[in-house]
């Protein structure tokens, strides 16, 4: 299975243009499963409740998933890509999509909000579940959700062999926090960050690319630089996420003791 993340600038509000260059990137190249960044349609840093309203979407049949199940269908693949999606009852949430050929499959409403997040989103009310793909079972976090062991953890026991993770990293850790996240769980993991920067009001954030994707035993199998807009391809054997023993006497899930995990 040829697994993929999509690096790449984005543009606050500008959602056409941002779709037209994620495609740009994706077209020319192969691969079964695409991650994008965090919010790559709209851009992160929102100034008010109104134009969050006004750039969200829904997450099942709105103009990013439409574009992005066209996207699969000429390329016969799936993408899971950041979104702000506006539910049926209004409320929004930072999400991100799984689509494939035949459209919409699954949306996930991120758990843990990072900082200024928190003044317009509402944080996500569904707990971390699992996509059977047939040829891959698929679990999906968003960004801060790495540094909560448990959301890593929640999706290994559900059986996720590839972690797929947008993001909008800010903070020099997630990277290499990742390589630990795949090795305590055995599972692949993308994470797919943007480059660049936003300054909108009073403020500014730049973002560290460096986007990558780690293997069941925390090698790192393809990274990218801090400042390239670039998609990363690696063709992965699932089955090295289902063993999950590290010698004949420990198995990673099996060993657990959640009796004693009572804090």
């Amino acid at each position: 299975m040829k697994i993929a993340f999509v690096q790449m600038n984005c543009h606050f509000g500008h959602i056409e243009a941002n779709l037209a260059r994620a495609a740009e990137l994706i077209e020319s190249v192969a691969a079964d499963l695409f991650v994008l960044p965090e919010l790559f349609n709209t851009g992160y840093l929102f100034q008010s409740s109104d134009e969050l309203q006004q750039l969200s979407e829904s997450a099942k049949d709105g103009q990013t998933t439409r574009f992005l199940s066209q996207l699969c269908g000429r390329k016969n693949c799936h993408i899971v890509a950041g979104v702000a999606e506006r539910a049926t009852d209004g409320a929004i949430y930072n999400a991100c999509v799984l689509v494939g050929p035949r459209g919409f499959l699954a949306t996930y409403r991120k758990v843990h909000l990072f900082d200024t997040e928190k003044r317009w989103f509402t944080l996500g009310n569904k707990p971390f579940f699992v996509v059977d793909m047939g040829s891959a079972k698929i679990g999906m976090m968003i960004c801060f959700d790495w540094i909560f062991p448990e959301s890593m953890r929640s999706l290994a026991l559900l059986g996720a062999d590839i972690i797929c993770h947008p993001a909008n990293l800010v903070m020099p850790h997630c990277q290499k926090a990742m390589v630990t996240r795949c090795l305590e769980n055995n599972v692949y993991a993308i994470t797919a960050n943007r480059i660049g920067s936003e300054e909108r009001g009073d403020e500014h954030i730049a973002f560290t690319g460096c986007s990558q994707i780690v293997g069941p035993r925390g090698k790192v199998l393809t990274t990218a630089t801090a400042r390239e807009e670039c998609v990363r391809i690696v063709d992965v054997d699932v089955t090295a996420a289902r063993d999950k023993n590290l010698n004949s006497q420990n198995n990673l899930l099996a060993d657990r003791r959640p009796n004693f995990y009572t804090y």
